[in-house]
């Protein structure tokens, strides 16, 4: 990928909200999204409009669900297949913008777009494939039906950490089962958000189907209210920290509604004596720093079996310290962080780090810069927001660092005598997202798999990863159960309707008329 250029203030491109198809005239907060790797360059210049801003959306979407939800399935999976053809002729130039707008290895942009893609292929099928099913009554002359029917208006607010491929597995499955949508991106993500909300509207899609609104965490509070309050929006999506998940699900409770939450993870990866090391070092390497470790998915606590702990961890302290870090337009492990603010959070988690847990992955733990610099450095650290990577080892179950979602490249590495004393430690921190084992034998996999709290396991794998047609999603902390993509997303975006049709020309009652085959039988033992 070519390096670009720094651009100024008035070369950048400005974006604002888009409902109904067009500009939003709201004055709004102006908002410049920097690249992360050369603070530099400005990427886009935003306006963020205000709670009005999601308000009018949230109208423009439940006036528009209606004629949608009339428009056949097959029809809408035409929308659906004409986006994905789309990205898939932009997607080198799409990956390009996520790589500088938030940093990700461009290696790692491309293969995020064609998850989209992915998406886009598996729900076109899926618009022939709205099944209801037809059930035998209990009662002659009468037949029963069920039917999926839209949900309404749908309200998807993502984070910035996967810009296109999240808010895809939300907003294509809601489009295609007859919703009309609102997509409320990461704030710092506008120029990503614009391209791909554009992307969208050109897939033809009628107006007021697909809104982008612009706006901040503040003033999205204010509006999910205000719309709720208004019966505007009838789904609630949202992929983001525990912490405002609950908040929206508070939200969402108060008008009886069930939001779609996604939410923080501290995944385990526990290493079985009989594990392939070098595997395992390679899969902890992934999903320990990959996206500098901002990924929902990323691992929290490599949880090693006391009889290899030492070999594991002088090997993966070897592959942390000799890998490629910096410049996110070279072939580098992983880049800076998301955006500043996260750099700021990453450096006050590392306070967790106590007396008793032992430092390695770096000669310096914060910011990686000239005053502290990393060997191997991938262009200048000075222009942007890296972090050292580290490792802490020596980690108890009751430490606050394991049990807190870090968000950032830093991994915890504790040790265990049994396999009870694993499992309680994959488990107690409440998190419930992604999990791995690394083990040869199938026993420790099945009653791992059995015993995890996380939603999705993996064997001799990363904690990272997922494809179109798996289930995404966690528990407890993680999430309130519902699942993203696959034939399982559904259900978050209908409603199952049943229908009774009678035809047998007079009342019948159920429970009350039905016929009682063998009811005079007598029986004796």
């Amino acid at each position: 990928m070519p390096g670009t250029s720094a651009n100024t203030d008035n070369a950048a491109p400005r974006v604002r909200s888009l409902i109904g198809g067009r500009a939003a005239e709201q004055d709004g907060q102006a908002y410049l999204s920097r690249n992360p790797a050369n603070l530099e360059e400005i990427v886009a210049a935003a306006e963020l409009g205000g709670p009005e801003t999601l308000h009018e959306a949230c109208a423009t979407a439940a006036a528009a669900k209606d004629r949608w939800a009339a428009t056949p399935g097959p029809v809408r999976s035409q929308a659906i297949k004409a986006i994905g053809r789309i990205v898939e002729r932009n997607k080198e130039d799409l990956a390009r913008l996520i790589t500088r707008e938030i940093g990700k290895p461009y290696g790692e942009s491309l293969g995020e777009v064609q998850e989209v893609i992915d998406t886009c292929d598996f729900f076109v099928s899926e618009g022939r494939r709205l099944y209801g099913h037809t059930v035998p009554s209990e009662m002659p002359d009468k037949q029963l039906f069920t039917f999926r029917k839209p949900v309404g208006a749908a309200l998807i607010i993502t984070a910035g950490n996967f810009p296109v491929a999240v808010p895809s597995w939300y907003l294509v499955p809601a489009l295609l089962c007859g919703n009309t949508v609102v997509w409320k991106p990461a704030e710092y993500t506008p120029a990503i958000a614009d391209a791909f909300a554009r992307i969208f509207l050109h897939a033809g899609l009628p107006e007021g189907v697909f809104n982008l609104a612009l706006v901040d965490g503040a003033a999205t509070a204010a509006g999910l209210e205000w719309a709720l309050r208004d019966n505007l929006v009838d789904k609630v999506g949202f992929t983001g920290s525990s912490e405002v998940g609950a908040t929206i699900g508070e939200s969402c409770g108060r008008h009886l509604q069930s939001p779609c939450l996604e939410l923080g993870g501290k995944n385990p990866l526990v290493v079985m004596d009989d594990a392939d090391l070098d595997l395992a070092v390679e899969g902890s390497l992934f999903s320990g720093f990959g996206t500098s470790g901002q990924r929902c998915t990323s691992l929290g606590s490599a949880i090693v079996h006391h009889a290899i702990y030492d070999q594991f961890l002088e090997r993966f302290t070897a592959a942390v310290e000799g890998a490629a870090i910096g410049d996110p337009t070279a072939d580098v492990l992983y880049g800076p962080m998301l955006n500043e603010r996260f750099g700021d959070a990453f450096l006050k988690s590392l306070d967790l780090i106590q007396a008793h847990h032992q430092v390695s992955g770096s000669s310096d733990v914060g910011r990686i810069s000239s005053a502290t610099p990393r060997r191997g450095f991938v262009g200048d650290p000075d222009r942007g927001v890296f972090m050292h990577p580290t490792i802490v080892s020596g980690v108890r179950g009751e430490d606050d660092i394991a049990n807190r979602e870090t968000f950032g490249p830093v991994v915890c590495v504790a040790k265990f005598e049994d396999f009870d004393e694993a499992i309680d430690l994959a488990n107690r921190h409440g998190y419930g997202l992604s999990s791995a084992i690394y083990t040869n034998n199938p026993a420790s996999a099945f009653h791992f798999r059995e015993r995890v709290s996380a939603g999705m396991v993996s064997v001799n794998n990363s904690t990272s990863g997922a494809e179109a047609h798996l289930p995404f999603g966690g528990n407890g902390k993680s999430g309130n159960g519902s699942r993203q993509s696959g034939v399982w997303v559904l259900d978050q975006f209908t409603r199952w309707q049943s229908l009774n049709w009678d035809f047998a020309g007079h009342l019948q009652k159920a429970q009350m008329d039905t016929a009682e085959v063998g009811a005079d039988t007598e029986f004796t033992l």
